[in-house]
């Protein structure tokens, strides 16, 4: 096989409260923030809703890449809750990350963001999400950052 099937999943749209990010310090790993996501809306053809208050667990490592480590709860439109936790990384130039931390909104060519997921559910109508393997990409906008999600195999 050499062509990876994807379908999408979902659209996720956060908002993040980066006034009030809680200042963990440098650590051994690197220098550890926590962002409080506060909100947010998710789409897709098999699944919509909204984004209940989570966070991303964030180290930005001393080699200039920044780890995200992303846990929120989900809310579907008939009521379901879903939780969705997902890992990656934000790839910039030096330079780049350096406006980056300072508050810029970058040029989607400016950067990569690579994230893998996990969904768990109760709901009898989305225990098919316990099986999916999902991929991301993300782009950076001033609220907080927009993700489209894929099935993947």
């Amino acid at each position: 096989m050499t062509q990876l099937k994807h379908e999408h999943l979902i659209t996720l749209t956060l908002t993040v409260d980066f006034a009030n990010m809680l200042m963990i310090g440098k650590t051994p790993a690197g220098l550890r923030r926590i962002a409080p996501v506060t909100s947010g809306r998710f789409s897709g053809e098999r699944l919509n809703g909204k984004v209940l208050p989570g966070a991303d667990w964030v180290i930005n490592r001393p080699d200039g890449v920044m780890e995200i480590d992303v846990r929120l709860p989900l809310q579907t439109d008939d009521g379901a809750m879903i939780y969705l936790t997902y890992q990656g990384r934000f790839l910039a130039e030096p330079e780049v990350m350096a406006r980056f931390a300072k508050g810029a909104v970058l040029k989607p060519e400016e950067y990569s963001l690579a994230v893998t997921a996990k969904f768990e559910a109760g709901a009898e109508q989305y225990l098919w999400l316990n099986n999916v393997v999902a991929a991301g990409t993300g782009e950076q906008t001033a609220d907080g950052p927009i993700y489209s999600f894929f099935e993947i195999g």
